[in-house]
């Protein structure tokens, strides 16, 4: 029962398992289900339900191609009740796959021309181990010059040919022999040739223990590998293998003598069949599964990496002149409105080789005079550094800051359709620098435009699999956009199409019905656009707020279906109703005591008599009660900075204020203020205790203080700690 499987896995109740497959199979979206079914699940969150909807999809999958190998192996006749049920009870595709194998049609193999030849009989009579009699004599009644056996030792070699493929195709024989390997095998690298110089050399001679192999060093491997650096192979223990094959497969192995007739055959067999046809086939599966483990593990660090960074808090209400660097091709500006629309744009060139400074200078300090630029944005790419020097000099007689931005993924936006779309009268360069900009004012919104792969917060992204990759960060971006809710009226195409419940389609009737009919005055207009039915408007209309609505509740995350309710619980409250217009610029002077001073008991009444669920009742509480209120208030604002600091000035021992701008399974890089990022290893991050993952001391966007431990300027690097 997949249920009771998923509700073990996941250790929740099976009610609660078999509420969420429901949900699932009646089309709800993980986030609305997350959001507006807490009642149903127990208040399952978004990344439970996603864990189930995976592993459910998997589960059906594989009663599926249980069903195919239950089939197949009946219309060939041999599916007897013992293997049927020996079938059901297998929990993994590669057990069930070992099982299926030896009834898999295969292609011609040495056992299948064997078979043809007429010798089955003889490796029957081998592997049954009672004859007295040489087989050398035996084999001679196995001579026939018709179907190609023209001597004793064909014979014997044909016999052991299939009985080589018997060994290998045993599922309880593969089973152990994956186990054991695991266990006590090693992956060995050795360097294609030494003398070449590359950033594998510390795997050029490399030997590590496969239980515990750490997975970054998987993946590192694996392109060392792929790039023609390396030779990787899996040492297994083969003493350990044959031993275990010889005694489960020679009767009375203990005992028995190495000049019966049969024990030499079947051992040379065995070690055949374990060489020739089993090793490869493990160590493939094992690399196989090692590299989904360590791929896995990525994906989660890049995952939750970039929730972070898409959750950090937006610098709102500001004016902002985007600057992203360059030497030869100059640096782009752009200047936005603090709703993000681009004011102007301009080049200068203050870098090598025109290295036009007072020019420059005169030209950013006109846009700062001419629209009351608030703060500079500037990308973290080429020339950042020369850059912030000329920034520096600029505002230090202003009341102006800046702030480094990671500008990763800038480039890639600006070449993209969504961006030629978006401003086709701006270049490549002009979107860039809009883009930096707007990153400041609303990360989230921004960052979604970007392949979330080119926003530089993972590890080895190039080397894993990218299907898997691709829809693990989407999911995070769903979850995310869904998590902050999105401003109806504002939305890019791009941001909307994350919504639970809307599609690319969707998403472009909403922008097209907005520019033709003007802003949207309330949630329920939405049922307007074309292809937003019933459905379609129950999953997307509580993530879309309509700040322009005389509905208070349009711009909370109250769902449309609890409106009625809500509206009840205001006026037994108290409350006027018009207290709680939308465009009440007293909102803010609402006396909320009798929300907030609301109790368990008081809930558990009022769930009775306005007929909804507690939990129900209690986000809508926690709405009214700071209805403007944004999720990504709790995250730190980034460092406002208006000074500069080279490597060079950095000295051992020096404390400083960083931003964590990305974090892998070994430590977390923190950007210090000097262009060049410093690492601090996971052994430096907390004192006398030990660091399972840095994701559990420190999230990306994280504001730490950290020490200079060592620089090394000629090759850019810096080594800090969070041990002060």
């Amino acid at each position: 029962m997949i249920s009771k499987i998923l509700a073990d896995e996941l250790k929740i109740k099976l009610w609660q398992s078999e509420a969420s497959i429901k949900l699932i199979d009646e089309g709800n979206t993980i986030p609305f289900i997350a959001r507006y079914r807490k009642e149903a699940t127990g208040s399952l969150n978004d990344d439970i339900l996603r864990k189930f909807e995976k592993r459910l999809i998997y589960l059906r999958n594989f009663q599926e191609r249980k069903s195919q190998v239950l089939k197949s192996i009946e219309e060939q006749d041999k599916l007897t009740e013992q293997l049927r049920i020996f079938i059901k009870k297998t929990k993994t595709l590669a057990e069930l796959e070992d099982i299926y194998r030896p009834y898999k049609p295969k292609k011609r193999t040495k056992s299948t021309i064997a078979k043809e030849k007429g010798l089955k009989d003889l490796a029957d009579l081998i592997l049954e181990q009672k004859t007295k009699i040489p087989f050398s004599e035996i084999a001679k009644d196995y001579l026939n010059k018709g179907k190609g056996v023209f001597s004793i030792e064909e014979a014997i070699e044909g016999a052991q040919h299939i009985i080589t493929e018997i060994i290998s195709d045993n599922p309880i024989f593969r089973k152990y022999i994956r186990k054991i390997t695991l266990k006590l095998g090693y992956l060995t690298v050795n360097a294609k040739n030494k003398d070449e110089i590359s950033e594998y050399e510390m795997y050029y001679d490399y030997n590590e223990k496969l239980s515990k192999i750490a997975f970054h060093r998987i993946l590192a491997i694996n392109r060392g590998e792929k790039e023609k650096y390396l030779k990787v192979k899996i040492d297994a223990p083969i003493e350990e293998i044959t031993e275990y094959l010889n005694s489960n497969i020679i009767l009375d192995y203990e005992n028995s003598s190495d000049n019966s007739t049969s024990n030499e055959i079947i051992k040379e067999s065995i070690l055949d069949s374990y060489k020739r046809l089993i090793a490869p086939s493990i160590e493939r599966k094992i690399r196989n599964s090692l590299t989904g483990k360590a791929e896995d593990r990525s994906i989660i660090v890049f995952s939750k990496n970039l929730e972070q960074l898409l959750m950090q808090i937006p610098i709102q209400n500001k004016i902002v002149l985007g600057w992203d660097p360059g030497f030869r091709t100059g640096c782009k500006l752009a200047v936005v409105d603090k709703f993000g629309k681009v004011l102007d744009t301009n080049l200068i060139y203050p870098n090598e080789p025109q290295n036009k400074v007072e020019e420059s200078k005169k030209i950013v300090l006109d846009l700062i005079q001419k629209y009351n630029v608030d703060i500079i944005s500037l990308g973290n790419g080429t020339a950042s550094r020369e850059s912030e020097q000329l920034i520096v000099d600029i505002i230090k007689k202003h009341d102006i800051h800046h702030v480094i931005v990671n500008e990763a993924g800038a480039s890639v936006y600006s070449a993209s359709e969504t961006a030629a779309d978006e401003f086709p009268d701006f270049n490549l360069g002009e979107r860039s620098a809009i883009s930096i900009a707007r990153r400041l004012q609303d990360p989230l919104a921004e960052l979604v435009k970007v392949d979330p792969k080119a926003i530089g917060v993972g590890q080895y992204q190039h080397d894993m699999n990218q299907k898997k990759l691709d829809e693990s960060l989407k999911s995070i971006v769903e979850k995310t956009v869904n998590i902050v809710g999105v401003d109806l009226n504002t939305a890019s195409i791009t941001l909307l199409r994350y919504v639970s419940g809307i599609n690319n389609i969707v998403a472009k009737n909403i922008v097209k019905y907005r520019e033709e009919n003007g802003v949207f005055k309330s949630r329920k207009e939405l049922l307007k656009v074309p292809k937003i039915g019933a459905k379609s408007f129950q999953q997307c209309a509580g993530f879309l707020k309509v700040y322009e609505s005389d509905n208070l509740l349009d711009i909370t995350t109250v769902h449309p279906e609890s409106y009625q309710t809500t509206e009840k619980l205001i006026k037994n409250l108290g409350y006027d109703l018009g207290d709680f217009k939308a465009n009440n610029n007293d909102l803010k002077k609402i006396n909320f005591d009798k929300l907030k001073n609301l109790e368990d008991n008081d809930f558990k009444n009022l769930s009775e008599e306005l007929a909804i669920g507690e939990i129900t009742l209690k986000d809508i509480v926690n709405e009214l009660k700071k209805p403007r209120r944004d999720p990504r208030e709790d995250s730190l604002k980034p460092i406002l900075r208006n000074d500069t600091l080279e490597i060079e000035d950095l000295e051992k021992e020096m404390v400083l204020e960083g931003t964590v701008r990305n974090i892998v399974d070994f430590g977390v890089f923190v950007d210090v203020g000097v262009h060049q990022d410093g690492l601090v290893h996971i052994s430096q991050m907390v004192e006398n205790k030990f660091v399972k993952h840095p994701l559990d001391i420190v999230c990306v966007g994280d504001i730490v203080k950290v020490k200079v431990v060592d620089i090394d300027v000629e090759r850019r690097r810096i080594q800090l700690s969070m041990i002060i």
